[in-house]
């Protein structure tokens, strides 16, 4: 088989409301965005690029190594953001894009390369990963997204809610820990350029307004998503004050372990 070709889009903002400046706090020296570009480019990528409205965040990624595209400042989503990214790259419609959020600086390059792998191999229009559920408080947990899959692998629902639910041992049970059968979604995505631009373009579905999940807008327009389990742990984002101290922690144990 041909060597997998794709490159990793990273978008990023400073207006982020829980953690304001959220690209440029410090992890171990570095900002946040270095350590995520620096994971993009363990993985392999034919090309990394960071998508961004900010001067601040593109002289943050000098010498990086990593490609800056300075996009407007009005979009609502990373989603739109990395459609006008594609357009001024240039890429064309059968380039495959990974969409690495901008607040995973533990993001796995064997999990990047799975997510590529698996639009390649599916012929989905859109693909994801996931990984199994172990602890009863992150099924119930409406911030962890839950997905519900086919047989073929391709998602037919995302939900906030515990999905499935199991009517009869939740009734009877008082939960701790459970067996193999759900799934947690990790939020890195995989498309062509062209769907990218398809996708940003798609009016706003109920189910998304409903669950505020933007992946439910694919699932509504017909389009198939496959998912495949991560390969290597996907350790949480950074989105709150609390979530650095935590990844500062980590980040730590990690130094130290070298």
């Amino acid at each position: 088989m041909d060597e997998l070709a794709f490159v990793v889009a990273i978008p990023a903002r400073m207006g982020a409301t829980r953690l304001p400046g959220k690209p440029l706090r410090l992890l171990g020296g570095d900002p946040l965005i270095v350590h995520v570009a620096r994971r993009a480019l363990a993985a392999g990528a034919d090309e990394v690029v960071v998508a961004t409205d900010s001067m601040r965040i593109a002289d943050a990624l000098a010498g990086s190594g990593v490609a800056v595209c300075m996009t407007r400042t009005d979009h609502a989503s990373g989603t739109d953001r990395l459609a006008e990214c594609a357009t001024l790259r240039g890429w064309n419609d059968a380039r495959i894009v990974v969409n690495l959020q901008g607040d995973e600086p533990f993001a796995p390059p064997a999990g990047i390369r799975a997510v590529a792998q698996c639009l390649r191999d599916s012929g989905a229009a859109m693909a994801t990963l996931a990984e199994p559920i172990a602890d009863a408080q992150i099924l119930f947990d409406p911030n962890a997204v839950k997905i519900v899959r086919a047989g073929s692998g391709d998602a037919l629902y995302f939900s906030r809610a515990p999905l499935p639910w199991d009517r009869e041992r939740f009734a009877r049970e008082r939960l701790g820990t459970l067996a193999d059968g759900w799934l947690r979604h990790i939020g890195i995505y995989a498309y062509s350029a062209g769907f990218l631009r398809r996708f940003a373009a798609l009016p706003q579905g109920t189910l998304e307004r409903i669950e505020s999940l933007e992946q439910l807008r694919v699932l509504e327009a017909g389009q198939r998503i496959a998912v495949a389990l991560t390969p290597a742990p996907f350790p949480p984002g950074v989105d709150t004050e609390a979530d650095l101290l935590r990844a500062q922690h980590t980040f730590s144990n990690l130094e130290q372990a070298r």
